[in-house]
């Protein structure tokens, strides 16, 4: 006889009771119900004995969300950010969004025993793993034996590469390749940026109004700023994929 969990998973939908989904957030079931009470969460997956159950999109989405938070987005800030999204964006489009939002934060790293950090990665990672993870950049020993200095902002996509019938080379390749081009964007964005801040210097001194609105245009820039990466990159890869598929 199947439980509800093996049911739904042999159908191919979300397995993670909201129990599970808040331990693997880390957040309260309260606060999941919240943000489903908002809109800011899909409904789950209800089972055959009613049992809602959550998956990797519902995880991804609130990291996002979470992020947004971080960056210091009001509830309905974050409530019109998230309608301004495709409707069709799976987990790892709402991880590559939650990346770019992490960007703009300060250094979102913190130091865990492994034990948490297993449960953050919602499964056991063994010494090849530890190491994987640690060429991406995500974790890196401490001076404490068995604690881990992790980057919040990326654990959750290390973790699924772990899983990607690709080279490693190939991934660290990948990711050099990233932060090469992602670095020199940010760097002539954030120049129109202070071109920007400059003029409006110029323009309204530096009292609290000025602080105010540089602010407010940071606040309003960072969401277009993501969402125009995002889209720019995925229909660059998309146009690249095409043109080799032709050349095969």
């Amino acid at each position: 006889m199947t439980t509800d969990t093996e049911h739904v998973a042999a159908a191919g939908e979300p397995t993670l009771t909201v129990d599970e989904l808040a331990a693997r957030a880390g957040v309260t079931v309260r606060t999941i119900r919240f943000y489903g009470t908002r809109g800011l969460l899909p409904p789950p997956v209800i089972g055959p004995r009613r049992v809602g159950h959550y998956g990797q999109d519902h995880l991804s989405r609130l990291a996002l969300i979470e992020e947004l938070q971080h960056q210091g987005m009001t509830l309905a800030a974050i409530e019109r950010y998230l309608e301004q999204l495709p409707a069709d964006l799976d987990a790892h489009d709402l991880a590559i969004h939650r990346g770019l939002v992490a960007s703009w934060a300060p250094d979102s790293a913190e130091e865990v025993p492994r034990a948490e950090l297993e449960r953050r990665a919602g499964r056991a990672l063994d010494e090849e793993d530890l190491e994987r993870l640690a060429a991406m950049g995500v974790v890196a020993a401490t001076g404490t034996p068995g604690t881990y200095r992790v980057d919040v902002g990326l654990l959750r996509l290390g973790v699924r590469l772990l899983d990607v019938p690709i080279a490693h080379e190939t991934i660290l390749a990948a990711r050099s390749v990233l932060m090469e081009h992602t670095r020199s964007a940010a760097h002539e964005l954030s120049r129109l940026f202070r071109d920007e801040v400059g003029g409006a210097r110029r323009e309204g001194g530096s009292g609290p109004e000025h602080v105010a609105a540089v602010r407010s245009l940071s606040a309003h820039m960072q969401p277009m700023v993501v969402q125009a990466l995002v889209t720019a990159f995925q229909r660059s890869l998309k146009e690249e994929l095409r043109e080799w598929l032709k050349e095969s």
